[in-house]
């Protein structure tokens, strides 16, 4: 038996795509009279929106079952709208999830507002639940609890409720793992939605909880005084709870997740793995549905791999709102037994674009959504708010630069030496040798106006976090050793993108640990017992993204927020050449 299962796509003519079966279905049925018929349940999924108010600028590349594969440009606030809007007329009984990190890592015209308007827009789509995710928590969770409960307390650097009093979520946020002091939860972690009445009365319960790992992935004042528990732990104590509150069926929203190999298809379910799989190794029979994210992968898939909870239906709608999962549940109208669940996730299509490749222009192979007035005018709002400092110029670059990797890990490329560079030059004053970039915390890629323009709003998109380049000690031993870590069989794979002067080897083939291959600075290798002064951010300063050993530098020094770094680089020469050498060779 698979541990994962792919849904295979059952077409039918309508507006938009309808969902991938996630279990048998039969070739005929009679019909049944209407208090027979199931009872049947819309759950409609997103995850990892990040404030992406405008069409972000990407594609879904999906098979249009003709044998092609399709770029398909997806995104934009309003045109989610309408798709949710779509799904919600399909599905007379609904409600509206997400599995986290709606906020942060935002467009600049949410991010400017501490993302007040990304909260809007998810008020506008009517969402009912969210887990927190890990980037939530970037702000600090005083913060946070300001996003649910509303009001203009002042938590940061940035002004909130500058374009209007901020109201708060009109959903709520659901964080069952996550624990304060006194033992409560930092918000409610399960909650109830009832559909129907009578005998048709159905009620489907939801768990919301977010990594055990997020200490690794945020700057630790931002969660200082909160625990992480364990998921499987977590999620297996509110399961019979739920079920004793009178629960039907259990979905889980939770920000963890997998990836899959082979040919794009974001209901598939190719080879996937991921670090949610341990946790749903560990469930207890009762849960139904799993909402996942973390990733920004897409996937449709049956879990099979815990024979004891039985198979689980497993959903993730990618990033930044270009997907939207249809998730269908069909209920015994007389047990109230969960008999058929199914899911499939929709692109949401909006609006061509030119991609540092070319023109990417809408097809017919998929539905057209067109974007919801009301959400579009909300945008509109705080875009012409922020458009002066989107739009002004801050340099010139020689050409395109895309987010890149390496034969599935992650790398920087020339966009992430170009930023390593530029905090290279900010910390010169402090004795920095090597500046350090984490190609996940690369966002999107560069792409110049004809005659090599970047504006702020570009370079806020590449990197949102403000973070302050800090500048620290370390031997030649401590970084290969801090390398390793991005390298390994523990999480997620990236190679960091090193500064001008900088050259690192690796071998995939190696045994965890031992995989760099090689490191040399200005030709000449790393002596291990040597100090070198190195910058990076204060988020991998801190261990972020599992590099522990930055945590072990010694004589520190603060330096400029890293955008600010990163605008000055560009604004040092008329034309800022893209960096041509390959700093990162991965072996064959």
């Amino acid at each position: 038996m698979t541990r994962f299962r792919t849904a295979r796509i059952t077409p039918l003519v309508a507006a938009l795509l309808v969902s991938a079966c996630a279990a048998p279905q039969a070739q005929h049925q009679a019909a049944v009279p209407a208090a027979q018929a199931p009872i049947e349940i819309g759950v409609i999924a997103i995850n990892d929106f990040h404030g992406a108010l405008e069409p972000p600028k990407q594609t879904v590349d999906a098979p249009d079952g003709k044998g092609n594969e399709v770029s398909v440009p997806a995104g934009g606030a309003a045109w989610l709208a309408s798709a949710v809007d779509a799904l919600k007329a399909q599905h007379p009984e609904n409600v509206v999830v997400a599995a986290g990190d709606l906020t942060s890592a935002s467009q600049l015209a949410s991010s400017l507002y501490l993302d007040e308007p990304s909260v809007g827009v998810m008020n506008r789509i009517g969402l009912e639940f969210n887990a927190v995710g890990n980037h939530e928590f970037d702000r600090g969770w005083q913060e946070l609890k300001r996003l649910q409960d509303g009001g203009c307390a002042k938590n940061t650097r940035f002004e909130p409720c500058q374009l209007e009093r901020f109201e708060g979520a009109r959903y709520k946020y659901l964080a069952a793992a996550t624990v304060m002091p006194d033992g409560s939860t930092l918000f409610p972690g399960t909650g109830l939605k009832t559909f129907g009445s009578g005998e048709r009365k159905i009620t489907i319960g939801f768990v919301g909880l977010s990594l055990k790992s997020i200490p690794t992935l945020v700057a630790p004042d931002r969660v200082a005084g909160l625990k992480f528990e364990d998921e499987a732990e977590t999620i297996n104590r509110a399961v019979p709870a739920l079920k004793a509150a009178g629960a039907d069926a259990v979905v889980v929203l939770i920000h963890q997740g997998l990836r899959t190999k082979g040919a794009g298809d974001p209901n598939g379910c190719n080879e996937a793995a991921g670090d949610i799989q341990p946790i749903l190794d560990h469930l207890n029979p009762g849960v139904d549905v799993v909402v996942s994210g973390h990733t920004h992968w897409a996937y449709v898939c049956n879990y099979t791999g815990n024979a004891a909870a039985g198979p689980i239906l497993l959903t993730s709608a990618g990033v930044y709102g270009k997907l939207v999962t249809d998730i269908t549940l069909d209920f015994d109208p007389v047990t109230h037994k969960l008999v058929n669940r199914k899911a499939h996730n929709v692109i949401v299509q909006s609006e061509g674009y030119t991609s540092a490749k070319g023109p990417v222009t809408t097809t017919t192979a998929f539905p057209q959504f067109q974007p919801r007035a009301d959400v579009s005018a909300y945008v509109k709002r705080y875009k012409d708010a922020s458009l002066q400092l989107v739009e002004r110029p801050v340099g010139h670059v020689s050409g395109p630069m895309e987010k890149e990797s390496e034969g599935g890990v992650g790398a920087g490329g020339s966009l992430g030496a170009l930023i390593a560079d530029s905090q290279l030059a900010a910390t010169r004053q402090y004795g920095a040798q090597i500046a350090f970039v984490n190609p996940f915390g690369i966002r999107t890629s560069l792409v110049p106006a004809a005659d090599g323009t970047v504006t702020f709003g570009q370079i806020y998109a590449v990197t949102p976090f403000n973070n302050q380049v800090v500048t620290m000690t370390l031997t030649g031993a401590q970084i290969r050793a801090t390398i390793e870590q991005g390298l390994d069989d523990s999480g997620d794979k990236q190679v960091l993108a090193p500064s001008e002067g900088m050259k690192i080897a690796f071998d995939m083939h190696r045994p965890s640990g031992s995989r760099v291959t090689a490191i040399a600075l200005d030709g000449k290798p790393l002596d291990p017992a040597k100090r070198y002064r190195v910058s990076v951010v204060n988020f991998l300063a801190e261990g972020g993204d599992g590099f522990a050993g930055f945590k072990d530098g010694t004589e520190r020094v603060n330096g400029p927020i890293d955008i600010e770094a990163f605008e000055d680089w560009l604004a040092a020469v008329p034309m800022r050449k893209v960096p041509a050498e390959d700093r990162t060779t991965q072996a064959k």
